[in-house]
């Protein structure tokens, strides 16, 4: 069978679970990933043959994606701010949001001229801290998180990423007080109330872990209370605190770091036009 037929029923297959552009998106990212081929090069070699042993790979990613299990737990990898990340089970799917977070952290470090300390706040994948800096390396990076498989991950994708990064085992909700002082604290941590899991799609709910996901009701803002205690007590003057926050939380959030005493508070849409990052200044 040509990778062209087989197209043909692996759209049919699919037609039934997901839309037509993303079903080929599908194809070609399992096409790069087994046979390191590029929709151009179907297009000028479209007799290319589909063995029958790859044949029976394809199948079994097919079943996965027929569970709606995400292409990403399926490849084991996945793109985030133009840099490879091994994702599995146990990390949150980086999205496209945080990679403005990300673009937004850049853009206020770029004239530092000096060394700066950061801390990223239940990392899952490393995608933030390992994103800074590399395009960053000014910055001296740490980054925690209660999972130690999801440390696992984030410190295999430093390595590939050829940065050095320090990863630290610890939950947030148990810490008094950090060991040094940070210039910058960010962090995306779980924010979707229990309340909203029923507007979530299946391969978000079935596949990805709920520890970094949800949070109760009665208390949704639990985690970004906490960590702005602590960066209350270890950022330097004038640093900075970052948020990924719930895009229905955005006035309490602009409360919260008000009230705390941080200045210059200021929310962002992202570029669906949801509340989604907040950024505060502690004062000197």
């Amino acid at each position: 069978m040509t990778f062209k037929h087989y197209q043909t029923f692996f759209r049919s297959e699919l037609a039934s679970f997901y839309d037509a552009m993303e079903i080929d998106s599908f194809f070609y990212l399992i096409l790069e990933k087994l046979h390191q081929l590029k929709r151009i090069d179907l297009a000028l070699n479209p007799s290319l043959q589909l063995a029958i042993a790859d044949e029976k790979k394809w199948q079994l990613i097919l079943a996965d994606l027929k569970e709606q299990r995400p292409i990403q737990y399926i490849l084991g990898e996945t793109s985030f701010y133009g840099l490879p990340f091994t994702v599995n089970e146990h990390t949150l799917i980086p999205r496209p949001e945080t990679e403005e977070l990300v673009a937004w952290i850049l853009a206020d470090l770029q004239s530092a001229t000096s060394p700066l300390k950061v801390l990223d706040i239940g990392t899952g994948t490393g995608c933030i801290p390992i994103s800074l800096k590399k395009n960053n390396e000014l910055l001296q990076v740490d980054a925690l998180d209660v999972s130690e498989e999801a440390l696992l991950v984030a410190q295999a994708n430093a390595v590939q990423n050829h940065v050095m990064i320090t990863f630290l085992n610890q939950n947030i909700l148990e810490i008094t007080a950090f060991s040094k002082s940070y210039d910058v604290i960010v962090s995306n941590p779980p924010y979707v109330r229990y309340s909203e899991k029923e507007a979530m799609a299946k391969n978000v709910l079935d596949f990805e872990p709920s520890l970094a996901l949800f949070v109760f009701d009665e208390n949704p803002l639990i985690f970004y209370e906490k960590i702005a205690a602590l960066a209350w007590k270890n950022l330097t003057p004038n640093g900075f605190l970052y948020f990924e926050i719930n895009q229905y939380l955005g006035q309490a959030m602009l409360d919260l770091l008000s009230n705390q005493g941080f200045q210059s508070v200021e929310l962002r849409k992202d570029v669906y036009g949801n509340d989604r990052m907040i950024k505060a200044i502690k004062p000197k």
